[in-house]
């Protein structure tokens, strides 16, 4: 009976130990969905260019509390605009090959489950930028986040305006930086909204010119032209070429020096010549080019104002 007693014991105790594993390998498997809805390089871009514009307008030593809060609060109002993004297009991801397999098109989140963890990353973020930064902050993340979540997303099946239309929360990164910091909007703030502005749409452009296929396939109207030719190629040219004097404006107001203006110019000289490539040949190589350029000019010609600032 003893022994017996042991044995039962024993068996007990390993289930018990096998449900805590179970248990346990389940949160961490939600986690890592949880963590796909946040996208975390695209948010993570959001949160630099931010902190670009905090630092830019920033004089004296840094008020760790408000800075910190800003990249915190940031991160989770944006995780919040990326899960509302997927959560309004999850039956046309389910058509795209680049997003079939996330989270809520494959099912292994439900909408419920991502619309709870929207308004508490959200939630927590505003309340964060509101109580350590500055109310200004917090009204401006979350009007970002109404146009990127509720505007520009339902667009993007009805007309390429939508690229205009995203482009205004897209480029609203550093100018809340800057209204974090300073508590008002003023020409500096705008400036460097506007160079993220213009950069938006050779960005955003190239990246649909590689993903046409995929994105007509879930009724998406991404390209200005509808369709990748010449006048779409002259369109992302004639918007970056505005990169290369806008470059010269932080510069001229006193906000950097002419370091980084010379940096600014040659960086969009360069991004330039990639859209005379893609008007020339209009191949998937030239756009390819012009998307990685695009990847770099953005953070080179930031740093390069903030090394100059120092």
């Amino acid at each position: 009976m003893k022994s017996n007693s042991g044995k039962t014991q024993h068996m007990y105790t390993g289930e018990s130990h096998l449900q805590e594993q179970v248990q346990g390998n389940l949160i961490l498997f939600k986690a890592k969905l949880f963590f796909q809805l946040v996208k975390f390089r695209l948010s993570a871009v959001v949160v630099f260019s931010g902190t670009f514009g905090y630092l830019l307008a920033q004089e004296g030593p840094i008020d760790w509390v408000k800075f910190l809060s800003l990249m915190m609060g940031s991160f989770l109002v944006t995780s919040g605009a990326n899960t509302i993004n997927q959560i309004k297009e999850k039956e046309f991801d389910k058509l795209m090959k680049r997003t079939k397999d996330r989270p809520l098109p494959t099912e292994r989140l439900s909408i419920q489950e991502a619309t709870i963890f929207t308004l508490i990353v959200t939630t927590i973020g505003a309340v964060l930028l509101m109580v350590y930064v500055n109310p200004f902050t917090a009204l401006l993340t979350l009007l970002s986040l109404i146009l990127y979540g509720f505007v520009y997303t339902p667009l993007k099946r009805v007309s390429p305006i939508s690229v205009f239309v995203g482009a205004f929360p897209g480029a609203m990164p550093p100018l809340i930086g800057w209204v974090a910091y300073t508590g008002t909007l003023s020409a500096e703030a705008f400036i460097i909204f506007g160079i993220q502005f213009m950069w938006q749409f050779p960005h955003f452009w190239s990246i649909a010119w590689l993903g046409d296929e995929d994105y007509k396939r879930a009724g998406f109207k991404m390209l200005p032209n509808g369709k990748k030719d010449f006048n779409t190629a002259f369109k992302m040219m004639t918007y970056t070429l505005f990169l290369i004097p806008m470059g010269v404006l932080p510069a001229q107001y006193g906000i950097t020096g002419l370091t980084s203006a010379l940096v600014a110019v040659v960086c969009g000289a360069l991004f330039l010549v990639q859209t005379f490539s893609l008007m020339r040949t209009g191949s998937r190589k030239s756009a390819l080019k012009l998307m990685f350029s695009s990847f770099f000019y953005l953070p080179i010609v930031q740093l390069a104002f903030l090394l100059d600032k120092i």
